[in-house]
């Protein structure tokens, strides 16, 4: 699968990334397809790399291709991650820092392996670099004909130099659009610490977005946490951002702060949710599917209360916050609704909610104002969306599911219609 094109569509907007909102018409995405990535995991190793059980990986690419297909079948220009990596690591020098500081951020910063690791990815040309930082580099690849004491020392059973990032699938977690720009996410755990670079450097040097105007509202290199799956992006002025087990109130604050200074944005709504593995970011338990309706998994809300803060821009640079608990009436006020459908997940059933919660039966990818893609494996809850008077598109599910990520989580939008 490639998502090269000889040329760029022309979408009509001054920037390449345009993203407005959450159900705006969706007309480019990047996506991962998985790769031998996935392959590396073991069961002594998915701790470590975040999994609870390990894809079939023949199968997986299956229904990712199938995911993908979906998406062109309804007009979005489908981008995939590695070929975008690949073309903006085309200049030996750009090339050369990247291999470097991927290096580094392996756990490398002198030494024999590091300069043996620097060798081995130097050597290849940049789709096959890209390919095989994705993958993990195992001790078996290089000829480690030297005594490095702190391979002697530390991890002497493990069987990787670099970590597989078999976590990549889930591209909308590193990155996420906004307006016209993005945040750089410094994301929490280690094991997907470095999946971030690959969109500095697509950012900085891959000529569909190098020197475009592109804002970047927050960068990686920061010590407070945040990823995507926690940005919703309600409409031209309003943010909402999960208060998660994966997005701290500081980098909140923070990207809050960067859009008020230079952008339209007014308002951004800070959401706490469950600090655990089964709901890691908001979109997993609350996203938008329309102008007026949402999914959410019932047990977030406490008859129908959550904490949550409200931010607005002040005086002189600082930010005034308010505590609210009604979510409905938070919502309604902000975009300018007079009514909200709230659809909860698995119909609000106390066994079926929380499996098919799990299953990421609440992260729905909104391709246009009611309409969305979803896991098939949900039934209960697209049920419950077509009642709602959603339009369903359901993609095949046993494996890709099995990283604890839908359709949202599998998906960077980066061009929307404006609504």
């Amino acid at each position: 699968m490639t998502g090269r094109q000889d040329s760029v569509p022309d979408y009509g907007y001054e920037t390449p990334i345009h993203n407005n909102s959450e159900i705006g018409k969706l007309k480019a995405v990047i996506l991962k397809r998985p790769g031998r990535e996935i392959e590396n995991l073991t069961p002594d190793t998915m701790p470590r790399l975040l999994f609870d059980d390990i894809p079939y990986l023949p199968i997986a690419q299956k229904e990712h291709d199938f995911f993908a297909q979906t998406l062109r079948d309804n007009g979005t220009e489908v981008l995939y991650l590695d070929d975008l990596a690949a073309d903006a690591l085309k200049d030996d020098a750009v090339r050369s820092e990247f291999i470097d500081r991927m290096v580094q951020e392996s756990g490398f910063n002198r030494g024999l392996t590091y300069e043996a690791l620097k060798d081995y990815l130097g050597s290849m040309d940049p789709a096959k670099m890209v390919t095989t930082v994705m993958e993990g580099v195992r001790k078996s690849d290089i000829d480690l004909n030297f005594a490095d004491l702190r391979l002697l020392s530390e991890d002497a059973d493990y069987p990787f130099l670099m970590d597989p990032m078999p976590n990549l699938y889930f591209t909308r977690d590193p990155a996420a659009a906004i307006g016209n720009g993005l945040s750089i996410n410094h994301m929490t755990f280690a094991a997907r610490q470095r999946e971030s670079m690959f969109m500095e450097y697509i950012i900085k040097h891959n000529p569909r977005f190098a020197d475009k105007g592109l804002h970047v509202w927050r960068d990686r290199n920061h010590s407070t946490r945040i990823e995507g799956g926690d940005e919703l992006v309600l409409s031209d002025r309003v943010m909402a951002i999960g208060i998660s087990q994966r997005t701290s109130a500081d980098a909140l604050e923070d990207i809050a702060r960067n859009l008020f200074k230079d952008s339209d944005r007014d308002t951004v709504i800070g959401i706490k949710i469950p600090h655990n593995h089964a709901m890691m970011h908001l979109d997993t338990v609350f996203t938008m599917i329309n102008y007026n309706q949402f999914t959410v998994h019932p047990e977030i809300l406490d008859g129908g209360k959550i904490d949550m803060w409200i931010l607005h821009p002040g005086k002189d640079g600082e930010i005034t916050s308010e505590h609210r608990t009604d979510l409905v009436e938070v919502l309604k006020e902000n975009l300018h609704q007079s009514e909200l459908d709230l659809i909860p997940t698995g119909n609000a059933d106390p066994v079926i909610a929380p499996r098919e919660q799990w299953n990421d039966g609440s992260n729905t990818l909104a391709i246009a104002p009611g309409e969305v893609v979803t896991y098939d494996r949900n039934y209960v809850s697209n049920e419950a969306l077509r009642k709602h008077g959603i339009k369903v598109h359901e993609v095949i599910s046993s494996e890709l599911s099995r990283g604890r990520g839908g359709p949202r989580c599998m998906s960077m939008p980066i061009v929307r219609e404006d609504l």
